[in-house]
């Protein structure tokens, strides 16, 4: 297997610092290949540039392999820089263009910050998500978020919650099972993914006594999904549907919305936790976790959710072998 390249995020962030010890955590198993500007990395951190993604195998474990991707302003932590912005979106291009090329096995992408992004280079994408999507064909994907004891995917993410029940169609509902399913199955190796769907309304709307939507709207799918082989429960009252006894019954949870989703998940794992995005023709992981410009450059960052996401990346790499 080919190893991974990492995109550098935002320089101001934990990202360069994260990957240093992600770098010396891992080096020795599972090689990885950082594509920034190395003016950015730590002082004193050991690195070394490589002309091609297939040297990193070859590094001293201790070292940094580094594809150099020269930014125009310097890096200051804890505080983003609108110049850089141009540069950090290149990056992810790159590293897309290497995993799409069979350079790289996946790619890892660190924290960015999404307002200068937009101040600096107009970047008109929610995230990281959707701009990879466009990168791939502007295909229809997913977001997961993953730990050791528990799988999440919200149905709909950056959006108001006022705005979540029009936006919650069958249509996206549908795909959104379909493509999780999918993903669980090609790059997570599960030969029958449970599936299992939080309701929208507390109590799952509660026979209608709390809203229609669960009955009106998300049954149906799922009944539908169900006839056709998929194994899916739901939908079930989302306060009961994260504790160890109920993860035990399913592979994924279904989500309606960003926080439905993510607050079980960073409660049980705030620093492992991964974000992958499926239905991509590449692999694609992240850490959990933003930019953290309270702590950059302080020597505070926890590298735990970086490497869990190479680690993951990794996996599902060989998963689709």
């Amino acid at each position: 297997m080919q190893p991974l390249v990492m995109s550098c995020g935002d320089p101001a962030g934990i990202g360069p610092e994260t990957a240093i010890g992600a770098r010396l955590a891992l080096g020795h198993v599972l090689p990885f290949v950082w594509i920034g500007d190395p003016a950015h990395l730590p002082q004193g951190a050991r690195w070394q540039a490589v002309g091609a993604v297939a040297e990193a195998a070859a590094m001293a474990p201790d070292v940094l392999p580094v594809l150099p991707h020269p930014f125009p302003a310097p890096a200051h932590p804890g505080r983003p820089n609108p110049a850089n912005a141009p540069a950090v979106i290149e990056v992810i291009a790159r590293g897309v263009g290497l995993v799409q090329s069979g350079a790289a096995a996946g790619l890892v992408t660190c924290p960015i910050n999404k307002a200068a992004l937009k101040q600096g280079a107009g970047f008109v994408f929610p995230g990281h998500t959707e701009y990879l999507a466009s990168l791939a064909g502007d295909v229809p994907v997913v977001m997961m978020l993953a730990c050791p004891d528990l799988r999440v995917v919200p149905v709909t993410i950056h959006i108001p919650l006022s705005e979540v029940p029009k936006a919650l169609t069958t249509a996206l509902l549908e795909q959104t099972l379909r493509l999780t399913e999918a993903a669980l199955k090609r790059d997570f190796a599960i030969a029958q993914p449970r599936l299992a769907v939080a309701g929208l309304n507390p109590h799952a709307g509660e026979s209608g006594a709390m809203g229609q939507e669960d009955a009106q709207l998300i049954a149906p799918v799922l009944e539908r999904l169900r006839a056709q082989g998929m194994a899916i429960a739901g939908p079930l009252p989302a306060d009961t549907m994260f504790h160890a006894t109920a993860r035990a019954r399913y592979d994924v949870a279904i989500c309606m919305y960003h926080d439905q989703a993510l607050i079980p998940i960073k409660t049980i794992d705030f620093a492992g936790g991964v974000n992958v995005t499926l239905g991509l023709p590449f692999i694609r992981t992240s850490p959990d976790h933003g930019t953290a410009y309270d702590i950059a450059g302080k020597g505070m960052a926890d590298p735990s959710s970086l490497i869990a996401a190479l680690r993951m990346a990794a996996q599902m790499a060989q998963a689709r072998a």
